[in-house]
């Protein structure tokens, strides 16, 4: 037995051979290119900590970050037909369906939740853009119309997350209804007297922001996040002329009015805090995780009766 070839050899290799590193542990920012570790990353919110950058975040890690300590309980949402018109192009509608559950870890393209912001119930609902490009549905739909019974039901406010790329061709027309749908879910908050707001992110496009994204008493926006009907590169080969720097982001729109407020993802939970609070007639929230202690009336001490000497 060579003890140098079994074992020393073996030794030094493993001394010197290269490490393989997982990929998933790296993220490269669109924005500016610096490879950023996905746990820092996830620490600061999906924001580039180079060029603060807002990337795409998951509906359940938004409300892992926006709920106190993180609590939230999901809300049932109607099942919806699939595949009502047997759609295929180059993949049948069902397979496309199956493929983007298996990459996002969820059911459908929204994700409807209860609880505590701040000490104030509200009904928060958002829409996960890589589960096909955060389309439009019938289950969207579906997801929008229960959070607002919900928040009716329980008088609470309802907290709208857009992300979407417009409606979802799959389903054709059906999709497009899902507009006038979920206008009249929106309708029953106001009628109810109860907040809606909605907080825009990069993209809110096409039939979205034709119907409940634009329909909040409060809209807010990411930082730099692309907000329009029809994309820019397709109005500019319409009308035949360069459109202006920065034309349909959320700081082009604040300027025009169309927007409330453009507020940094890390500031956004104490935004909507405030503004919450504000709406339904409360004090302004208390730092902390505990509420304000209630002051105890003050002890006069009385003095003692003369005794009998």
């Amino acid at each position: 037995m060579n003890w140098i070839s079994n074992y020393v050899r073996p030794k030094i290799n493993s001394l010197f051979s290269r490490r393989e590193v997982p990929e998933n542990l790296w993220t490269k920012c669109p924005e500016c290119g610096t490879m950023l570790f996905h746990r820092e990353l996830a620490e600061n919110l999906n924001v580039c900590s180079n060029c603060d950058h807002h990337m795409a975040i998951s509906p359940r890690d938004r409300f892992k970050s926006l709920f106190d300590t993180g609590i939230f309980t999901e809300v049932k949402v109607p099942e919806a037909v699939v595949d009502p018109l047997h759609f295929k192009d180059q993949k049948k509608y069902p397979d496309r369906l199956k493929a983007a559950q298996k990459a996002t870890g969820e059911k459908e393209a929204m994700l409807v939740a209860e609880g505590e912001i701040g000490r104030t119930q509200v009904v928060a609902v958002a829409q996960d853009f890589s589960f096909m490009a955060g389309s439009m549905g019938m289950y969207v739909g579906n997801a929008i119309l229960a959070a607002a019974e919900r928040a009716v039901k329980l008088k609470r406010p309802l907290i709208l997350f857009s992300a979407a790329g417009g409606a979802r061709m799959q389903e054709g027309i059906l999709s497009l209804m899902q507009m006038p749908r979920t206008t009249v879910a929106v309708q029953m908050l106001k009628e109810a007297r109860l907040p809606y707001v909605v907080v825009l992110t990069h993209p809110t496009t096409g039939g979205v922001t034709a119907s409940y994204a634009m329909l909040g008493d409060v809209q807010i926006s990411e930082p730099n996040a692309l907000i329009c009907f029809a994309g820019p590169r397709v109005i500019e080969q319409t009308i035949r002329e360069k459109l202006p720097e920065g034309f349909q982001r959320a700081e082009y729109l604040l300027d025009h009015g169309m927007l409330d407020r453009v507020t940094h993802r890390k500031s956004l939970r104490e935004e909507l805090i405030t503004i919450l609070r504000m709406l339904t007639n409360q004090p302004p929230a208390v730092k902390g995780d505990l509420p304000a202690p209630t002051p105890e009336p003050a002890v006069v001490a009385t003095p003692a009766a003369p005794t009998a000497g």
